[in-house]
């Protein structure tokens, strides 16, 4: 019995050292939560300041606040900040080769931030992966597609590939293609789309919208429109002119044709 107690009490402050250890863990890992989502909602707030740059600052000020937890949590145990850095010198190159991954990303990640390939609010498609910029942080981009899918890219990943921007600039055109029947008329064809594009307050007119046919091809003679609109408008100007030129059509009796086969018989 008397050995138990021995025991114990040789253990006692160990259990004290990790009871302490997990406290400051646990509040520290809570702390730094509130730290970095206050600093994001200050920089956020502030004018003339993106909510790209404001996202990454907090998710830095999160890492190194977890970093002086970690500290803490070791000088507990008596492990002074000066032995962990001799420590973590002494372990850099394993932990290199370890998490070239994770420093990869951390680095891009910083690239990223710096020249800003993409923005928060943004729909980008990142090597062939496409969807509206939710986050970006020291290690990852979050994207959400239009049917509202999480999709999670590495920043290492994201540096290296090919980035389209579809919002990066404030206007966009919207390429159309209208077939018409050869005994139908092209001008008319193209005065109905004009006049179509003129009637949407979106289309911009300058530049002005623009109608051409473009091929004459198996079934149909083919119309191509170039209108431009802000690039918040495209999807629904694009909707709006496919079915009002239908719909013209229609009226003004211009046939869309369906593809078909002419078979020729020879007399013999």
């Amino acid at each position: 019995m008397e050995q138990m107690i021995e025991q114990a009490g040789a253990y006692w402050p160990l259990m004290v050292s990790g009871v302490k250890a997990l406290a400051v863990l646990i509040l520290g890992w809570m702390a730094t939560g509130w730290i970095s989502g206050v600093a994001r909602r200050r920089i956020n707030n502030t004018p003339n300041i993106d909510p790209t740059l404001g996202n990454f600052a907090a998710s830095v000020i999160r890492w190194v606040l977890l970093a002086v937890v970690l500290v803490a949590v070791l000088g507990i145990f008596g492990i002074q900040a000066t032995s962990l850095v001799a420590m973590l010198g002494a372990a850099t190159l394993a932990i290199g080769l370890a998490l070239q991954g994770t420093l990869s990303d951390l680095a891009a990640g910083f690239m990223l931030i710096l020249f800003r390939p993409y923005k928060i609010g943004q729909y980008v498609d990142i090597g062939g992966t496409a969807g509206t910029v939710k986050d970006l942080n020291l290690f990852i981009t979050e994207l959400a597609t239009p049917d509202n899918v999480q999709i999670i890219v590495p920043n290492g990943q994201a540096w290296g590939a090919i980035i389209t921007n579809f919002s990066h600039h404030d206007t966009r055109r919207v390429d159309m293609v209208f077939g018409i029947d050869y005994g139908d008329s092209a001008d008319a064809a193209k005065a109905i789309i004009l006049e179509q594009a003129a009637a949407d307050a979106r289309v911009l007119k300058d530049p002005e919208p623009w109608v051409r046919v473009t091929n004459l091809g198996d079934s149909s003679v083919d119309l191509t429109a170039r209108v431009w609109c802000d690039a918040a408008d495209y999807w629904e100007v694009k909707f709006a002119l496919t079915q009002g030129v239908k719909e013209a059509f229609d009226a003004k009796g211009i046939s869309i044709p369906y593809p078909h086969s002419v078979e020729i018989k020879k007399a013999g």
